[in-house]
């Protein structure tokens, strides 16, 4: 009977263990499947980044910094946030099947793209068919938004908005007529020209004259002296911002004093240096949202402490286009694609670049105006 006794016992035992492990089990399953994606303790915030090349460094460290800020305040409703970068050179198609491994391996909850606007193309491409929301913030390629995607949103003007102020600055209120053109053959470039006689033609303007810079190669100043031959009122430059700014630089040293105008890609702080964007100051006019000087002043200053130098306009873009996105998945309050998606529908964010809101196909909304430059961004004098 002792053995008997001793066996139940064991066993009991034995059974009492296996039902309180099963138990406990039970307990930790439950709660963790109650838990949803936002209360998951070790959730990371993950935003992708498309750059063209991995020196494409101004809007990495743009967006790096409206990290760094957000962190540093206890991130997106108590979680981190996480930038992955991914480089767009390599074949064409490259950028698409990046921002494929971003969505569908890395699990980004959005895509942020600084590039141009063959590239801006297929990243939209891709958030479309993952129904994913991609914050462009360099492009001003207008048929982003002509597919009626409701997942693009585009920071900058779009090359019809800023041929729309460039028009009404030249010759509504200039008076300007002698209107003379240079182009260049790049994709970015060739769409601002093309866009700028648009507005042209609607508004019944004088046609400019057009002079091909791949003409003038060796010759610049076969140009120059073809331009003065014209008795320009004035230059409006449409190239890749290296030719842009050799063409500049020959104006002036030719002691030309007609006002030159040009589009955003000319500022491109990944290909110009800090010297060169400063040649430009008080010169060079673009089309440009009304900035908020006090915040530029703040994130100059920000900037200069995290990398050593002055931001550009890239940055400066992908500094507010990325704390646009923050925005948006702080008031979604969830990584569900829908709710970032209609965040950023309706979100009105006051950013260095100036008010930001979008219309119905994702385009930012005015006004634009015409501004001068200080160290290759449109801020006050004593900065």
């Amino acid at each position: 009977m002792k053995v008997l006794h001793n066996y139940l016992i064991k066993h009991i035992k034995q059974s009492l263990l296996i039902c309180s492990v099963l138990l406990l089990q039970s307990v930790i399953t439950n709660n963790t499947l109650a838990l949803t994606p936002l209360q998951q303790p070790e959730e990371v915030i993950k935003i992708g980044i498309l750059v063209p090349d991995k020196n494409s460094l101004a809007a990495i460290q743009g967006a790096e910094l409206a990290i760094s800020e957000v962190n540093r305040h206890g991130g997106i409703n108590g979680f981190p946030v996480k930038l992955v970068t991914r480089s767009m050179e390599g074949p064409w198609g490259t950028g698409s099947k990046q921002a494929i491994n971003l969505i569908f391996e890395e699990k980004v909850w959005a895509l942020f793209g600084s590039h141009d606007g063959r590239n801006a193309h297929l990243v939209e491409q891709a958030a479309t068919k993952a129904t994913v929301v991609f914050v462009s913030a360099w492009s001003g390629d207008p048929t982003l938004s002509q597919a009626f995607v409701p997942w693009f949103y585009n920071c900058v003007p779009t090359d019809f908005q800023q041929a729309e102020t460039l028009v009404e600055e030249i010759y509504d209120r200039r008076k300007l007529n002698r209107v003379v053109t240079i182009i260049d053959d790049e994709y970015d470039s060739d769409l601002a020209f093309k866009n700028f006689m648009r507005k042209i033609d609607l508004d019944g303007k004088i046609e400019p004259l057009k002079f091909n810079y791949e003409n003038y190669l060796q010759n610049l100043t076969g140009l120059l002296d073809e331009i003065n031959k014209q008795d320009a009122d004035c230059i409006v430059l449409f190239c890749k911002p290296s030719a842009s700014y050799k063409i500049f630089r020959a104006i002036r040293m030719r002691g030309m004093r007609m006002p030159i105008f040009g589009s955003l890609n000319l500022l491109n702080d990944n290909e110009l240096t800090e010297q060169e964007l400063q040649e430009y100051q008080d010169v060079l006019l673009i089309p440009s949202p009304a900035w908020n000087h006090l915040k530029s002043l703040v994130f100059i200053t920000g900037y200069k402490e995290m990398f050593g130098k002055r931001p550009g306009m890239i940055a400066a873009y992908a500094f507010d286009g990325m704390n646009v996105l923050i925005e948006a998945i702080r008031i979604a309050g969830s990584r569900e694609r829908e709710k970032i998606q209609k965040a950023l529908s309706g979100i009105t964010y006051e950013g260095i670049t100036g008010t930001i809101r979008f219309d119905d196909k994702g385009n930012r909304l005015g006004p634009f105006i015409t501004v001068t430059l200080l160290n290759g961004i449109p801020v006050l004098s004593d900065q």
